[in-house]
């Protein structure tokens, strides 16, 4: 995979980019899991996300957050990794001028950087919200949530209980104008241990159904 370097607020950040040919392919950015507990942007489903993008015709980019790899600076607890975040979405915007759509995808510490990454950027059109950590972040910020998207749970999180999962999604699917899809995976833990390929699966159906253009009715 093309390793990259790229400039952001606290240094370099160290990154894993494949560039579609099409003039026009749409752009994913994939955020990983917690800095402090040994996320990186190798993670599995991490990884397993980006390649699905990219089978699906996306020019994707998956990077190290601040003193993760090579990456400088040093870990910030949201505001430091949220800038990062936008540096890696300026940077894949950069070559990829004419994107006929954006997407986020994040697992964990990153799904919480990658809503926030929404409320900021109005060009990205679908998100992928994996085992967010709502007990232990604030996600009220998401008022109102800009786009639909996925959010995936497990169903033997110990990390994240369904009660706090659950309250975000009633709460987003309360709103208007948009449509939240949940899906909770019976058995699966916090890092869908032994189930990242059907973790996979579920997200690439959902991105499958969503990238799916209906044509006309014939009159």
């Amino acid at each position: 995979m093309p390793e990259v370097i790229f400039n952001g607020p606290a240094g370099r950040i160290e990154g894993r980019y494949h560039q579609n040919n099409e003039k026009n392919a749409p752009i994913a950015l994939v955020l990983h899991t917690h800095p402090q507990f040994g996320g990186t942007m190798n993670n599995p489903i991490v990884h397993s996300l980006h390649y699905m993008f990219l089978e699906r015709g996306f020019s994707t980019l998956r990077f190290n957050f601040r003193g993760v790899g090579r990456s400088q600076g040093m870990f910030e607890n949201g505001a430091g990794e949220l800038a990062d975040a936008a540096a890696a979405l300026d940077w894949v915007q950069t070559l990829n001028k004419e994107a006929r759509s954006c997407w986020i995808a994040g697992v964990s510490y990153g799904a919480w950087i990658s809503m926030q990454l929404l409320m900021r950027r109005p060009e990205i059109s679908g998100f992928m919200s994996i085992a967010p950590l709502c007990k232990h972040y604030d996600f009220s910020f998401l008022a109102p949530c800009p786009s639909s998207g996925l959010i995936v749970t497990g169903g033997a999180d110990a990390v994240t209980p369904a009660e706090s999962s659950n309250a975000l999604v009633e709460k987003l699917q309360s709103q208007k104008g948009i449509t939240i899809t949940h899906v909770e995976m019976e058995g699966a833990n916090h890092f869908f241990t032994n189930q990242v390929e059907e973790l996979t699966d579920v997200c690439a159906n959902y991105l499958d159904e969503r990238l799916t253009v209906k044509s006309p009715t014939p009159r």
